[in-house]
């Protein structure tokens, strides 16, 4: 069984010619589904006026459709948040009569060069996807461990608090104990359901629904990490190495209120502290955050500015 989620980015409401509508917030879900193959579509469905639903539709995804009506801010906003997020497989649709000679100079040293230029027609869009995820096969059942960030929670009569979310990495199982995470909670997975079908297990990159004991829906805001790994941790602090892109006009200073993005968190964090040894690019940064963030050492989170006018996405962050 092969699963690939897919960030949509264009106009809202593409997808739908592809997949069928799920769940629909400020993110909306697409599903896509042959025999066993899933494919899950996000739209950034509040973005541009909002930024954090592009995060959210990058965050999770291991490719990017990508549809260019024209060439504006919001369109090289969207390619700094998918290097930022480093997604380097993905396809480009080019409208108005755009071609791909003004897109190649834009993605020329980034991780999007290796996107494919394809013709706008879901058919054929929706072959591409299914071939593609055919090839995601993964052994994720032998894996002990996984994690799942919670995207939507929703209380069920009878049956008590349900997340979705997707396995970001490893795999879950029915009746494993998760810590609830950030804070002390643990909580079981009463059920597991994939596309509407009830497993005994999810594997990386599968879109779920849990139905679970022991914890109450409002503790499972999104953001919340459910998981089975040790290696999991949380912080409030993180002095850390920034990486700015070479979009980016001006200095990180101290005082700035700067967003942390990685997994489904979208955090509010302070500059504490800022130096560097020359390269304002390359700065050392401590970051106090609204609450803590949930990650694994060797993880990258996407540092963003909201005040930052027609580029909100600054760079990157290491997670030791």
């Amino acid at each position: 069984m092969g699963n690939l989620v897919v960030a949509v980015l264009g106009p809202v409401g593409y997808a739908s010619g592809i997949g069928k509508k799920g769940t629909s917030t400020d993110i909306t879900l697409y599903d896509l589904k042959k025999e066993e193959d899933t494919v899950t579509l996000i739209e950034p469905t509040r973005y541009p006026e909002r930024l954090a639903p592009l995060f959210y539709a990058c965050s999770v995804a291991k490719e990017a459709i990508v549809v260019v009506d024209e060439l504006n801010p919001t369109f090289g906003e969207s390619l700094v948040m998918l290097q930022c997020a480093g997604i380097s497989s993905g396809y480009f649709i080019l409208r108005n009569y755009l071609s791909k000679e003004k897109i190649e100079p834009l993605i020329k040293g980034t991780i999007l060069e290796n996107f494919q230029f394809i013709e706008d027609n879901p058919t054929v869009l929706r072959e591409k996807l299914l071939a593609d995820v055919a090839q995601q096969k993964t052994n994720g059942e032998a894996q002990k461990v996984g994690s799942v960030p919670v995207d939507h929670a929703f209380s069920v009569k009878g049956v008590g608090a349900v997340v979705l979310g997707v396995v970001i990495n490893g795999a879950v199982k029915k009746h494993d104990a998760v810590r609830v995470l950030p804070g002390t909670k643990t909580a079981q997975i009463r059920s597991i359901q994939k596309h509407d079908d009830d497993f005994d297990s999810a594997t990386e990159g599968d879109r779920v629904g849990l139905a679970m004991k022991n914890v109450d829906v409002e503790d499972l805001d999104r953001g919340v990490v459910l998981t089975t790994d040790p290696s999991v941790k949380t912080s409030k602090v993180l002095k850390t190495k920034a990486s700015l892109v070479k979009y980016w006009a001006t200095p990180i200073k101290e005082g700035m209120v700067l967003h942390v993005g990685h997994w489904m968190q979208f955090l509010n964090s302070k500059v504490e502290a800022v130096s560097d040894e020359g390269d304002w690019r390359k700065p050392t940064v401590t970051l106090a955050l609204e609450k803590e963030l949930v990650y694994r050492s060797g993880d990258k989170a996407v540092l963003m500015y909201l005040e930052g006018g027609k580029l909100r996405v600054a760079g990157t962050v290491e997670l030791t």
